[in-house]
């Protein structure tokens, strides 16, 4: 039991501790300096010694083992630091203290240091300063009866947005379009944000803006191309390093090449397939292990995984294929990665946005879809980009495109629904309407 890999999936159990007992959202950071033989253990951490998973038979169920022997030795600390006499009728009725490091054994050696707070920028801290002083978390108040009446019957609204505050969220293809919108929407509303984007300074840039105007460490940047299986590992290796788990998986990365079927190149196809498609199945797949990691000790901690999908995904789309087929599919692809994934409380829902109109998707001079559409002929008379546009604007009921704001509306709505997998929402202003 050395593997890097291994030591990483730690953190997502040591998140789960945390998770499971404060029903609050953690960063958890592996120590940089690895193998810390030489640092000294807080006298206040928790120290596990992981040997007994790593030793057959029960290799092979590392996690599930490792989770057991977190959980026991978290309880312990617990049992052993609990106050006693005037100091527990008085201190634990407002506060519960928590240890804000974990050091992992493999026998006798000490292998590595995890450091445990609320924020990215408060664990750096204590990295760096190696301060194991213990973490003081407020109980939660009761609320009174009739607020909390009101706020299970959906009244209270307002605050909607608070359901990712001091969550860790990625979005894929974050640096553009309705990816920008949803990270800056989601860091201004309280959480931490990874930006992936094949456009990896575009995504330096915005997590710089958002920063600043955050006064936090609200946005990290990471490339990745959502179709190459070993870039998407490399992407939740640095979200397990920097943060030690996830609350939010947005998939909204995508490509279009428009095209009629008699006349589209196959590689043109197999682009956005790729892409659009096989993409999302890779994002699943490498997000819901890690959910399930964190699912071991945190089991009531529910997750969301959500796929910015299209209007083109519930009706198709004339000379465009290509796009449409791998919305459609990955519309199944939800429904179905929802029927496995909530065994780990995991919920999997699709947006269906209508069309981004003055994003860069349609409106980039040289290869938004406005000239996309104008080459291909696909709005007969259609003589210039503002003629195209009024096109699609007159498709609407509500006379506009949708916006960032939309989606978002949407986002928070599916991840403060505790009752909703499987689903795919449109938000089309009535363009596309359930049936």
């Amino acid at each position: 039991m050395n593997s890097q890999g291994e030591f990483q999936s730690l953190a997502a159990i040591i998140r789960g501790l945390y998770l499971d007992a404060t029903g609050k959202s953690w960063i958890v950071c592996q120590d940089s300096r690895r193998v810390p033989e030489s640092l000294a253990i807080p006298q206040e951490a928790i120290v596990v010694d992981i040997a007994p998973a790593a030793q057959p038979p029960s290799s092979f169920r590392f996690d599930e083992e490792a989770a057991k022997i977190f959980h026991e030795a978290f309880m312990a600390w617990e049992f052993e630091q609990a106050p006693s006499g005037v100091e527990a009728v008085t201190r634990t009725a407002r506060m519960r203290n928590f240890p804000s490091c974990m050091a992992v054994k493999n026998g006798g050696s000490t292998e590595a240091l995890y450091w445990i707070d609320r924020d990215l920028d408060a664990v750096r801290k204590r990295m760096e300063e190696q301060d194991g002083s213990l973490l003081e978390v407020p109980k939660d108040r009761r609320l009174p009866l009739m607020e909390e009446q009101a706020l299970s019957l959906g009244l209270n609204a307002a605050g909607r947005s608070n359901v990712v505050k001091d969550r860790i969220a990625l979005v894929t293809g974050g640096a553009q379009g309705f990816g920008e919108e949803i990270v800056r929407g989601i860091a201004s509303s309280g959480a931490l944000v990874f930006i992936a984007d094949l456009n990896e300074e575009g995504a330096e840039k915005l997590a710089k803006r958002i920063n600043a105007v955050e006064r936090r460490t609200a946005a990290v940047p990471v490339k990745v191309n959502v179709a190459d299986e070993a870039s998407v590992e490399a992407l939740f290796r640095t979200i397990r390093e920097t943060a030690g788990g996830l609350d939010i998986c947005i998939s909204n990365a995508g490509v279009l090449r428009a095209g009629s079927v008699l006349e589209q190149d196959v590689e043109d196809f197999k682009f956005v397939t790729d892409v659009n498609y096989t993409g999302y199945f890779i994002m699943v797949k490498h997000a819901a292990r890690l959910l399930k990691q964190q699912h071991l000790t945190a089991p009531a901690w529910k997750t969301d995984i959500i796929q910015i999908n299209s209007k083109s995904g519930l009706e198709g789309s004339n000379k465009n294929g290509a796009y449409a087929g791998g919305k459609f599919g990955g519309i199944g692809l939800t429904a179905s990665f929802a029927l496995e994934l909530t065994a780990y409380n995991i919920k999997v829902n699709a947006i269906c946005p209508g069309n981004f109109l003055d994003g860069p998707l349609w409106s980039d001079p040289e290869k938004g879809l406005f000239v996309q559409y104008l080459k291909a002929g696909k709005v007969p008379g259609a003589k210039n980009i503002a003629e195209v546009k009024a096109f699609y604007e007159a498709k609407v009921p509500m006379k506009r495109g949708c916006t960032g704001a939309d989606v978002l509306r949407a986002l928070y709505y599916i991840v403060e629904q505790e009752y909703e997998t499987g689903q795919a929402l449109p938000v089309t202003g009535g363009q596309v309407m359930l049936h």
